[in-house]
């Protein structure tokens, strides 16, 4: 089968550091265009928007998706009426109604559309789901604490509305213990932390349940200086397990037990060739649905302002 001609639009920091190791060392793509508003790719033809991109490559026959949230639909939509298979980075969408349009549009069409989780493709994330299957689960504590200044520097866009502000790296928890955990979770209180200057959140703090009565307790904070938490604890009857470093490293007790190279985005191709060639799609709404119940439910709180 000869390989996807990709396009990818919105070339930014994520682009370069991810997207682009990942397409080059996958056989099954060939990256032939980019649309941004900023950035270029070298020896790649670039275009200014999506529409000038399909107009002058119509032979694309993927696009992945890289611009914020907020802007995400609309290029999705038009890839898709364009008859193009579509790779959404995460957040999938800004909402959860533009996701579910995208994907009936995408089944309508026969054409595959991908919600990308990176953080499930973390090395250890499957071997923590085999654990926690193999034993009786007693609590979840979530602490993924991080510094905005060094991750997102002078990005606007994550603080606007639908920019999901704490949640932007918050989701990448919820994509992993949606995905390891044995039953469903709901959100049964929380509190978001708004600066006063921003529309979005800079920490949540969140109690979930299933229908056994799990305690899984999440803390998002975009202040945090130093060490860099994004660890998944849980209490079972065979132990602690630790869950570290993204879900790069998996302890049991306190003993070392899986750690592997990260190669998420490398997986995330591998997975998008796949359901491309399958005529499949991937779009699992429960991380995006769980933000959206915390912005239902939870209880608003002023801080500070806030400033880069």
């Amino acid at each position: 089968m000869p390989s996807t001609k990709l396009a990818i639009v919105g070339v930014g920091k994520i682009v370069r550091d991810q997207h682009l190791p990942a397409i080059a060392s996958n056989p099954d793509f060939n990256l032939i265009a980019t649309a941004s508003r900023h950035g270029t790719v070298e020896g790649v033809p670039s275009y200014g928007t999506i529409e000038a991109l399909l107009e002058a490559v119509p032979e694309v026959d993927a696009v992945s998706l890289c611009m914020p949230p907020q802007y995400r639909y609309e290029a999705a939509h038009k890839a898709l009426m364009a008859g193009k298979h579509v790779f959404l980075e995460k957040p999938p969408g800004a909402t959860l109604s533009e996701v579910q349009d995208l994907v009936r549009i995408a089944d309508s069409k026969g054409l595959s559309l991908f919600a990308s989780w990176h953080s499930r493709y973390a090395p250890a994330v499957e071997e923590a789901k085999s654990f926690l299957a193999s034993t009786k689960l007693n609590s979840v504590h979530v602490i993924w604490k991080e510094d905005v200044r060094h991750w997102h520097p002078n990005q606007a866009w994550i603080w606007q509305a639908g920019g999901l502000g704490v949640f932007d790296p918050g989701i990448n928890a919820l994509s992993i213990i949606t995905h390891i955990l044995p039953r469903a979770l709901f959100i049964t209180k929380a509190t978001l932390e708004f600066p006063e200057n921003r529309d979005a959140p800079i920490a949540a703090d969140i109690h979930f349940a299933d229908v056994t009565g799990l305690d899984v307790h999440a803390e998002f904070d975009w202040r945090q200086t130093g060490k860099q938490s994004w660890d998944i604890i849980a209490e079972t009857d065979a132990g602690q397990m630790i869950l570290s470093e993204g879900g790069a490293k998996l302890s049991i007790n306190g003993e070392l037990k899986f750690s592997e190279p990260e190669r998420e985005y490398p997986a995330l191709y591998e997975r998008f060739a796949e359901i491309i060639k399958a005529k499949q799609s991937d779009v699992d709404l429960a991380p995006l649905t769980h933000v959206a119940d915390a912005f239902l439910l939870g209880r608003h709180k002023f801080v500070d302002s806030f400033y880069d």
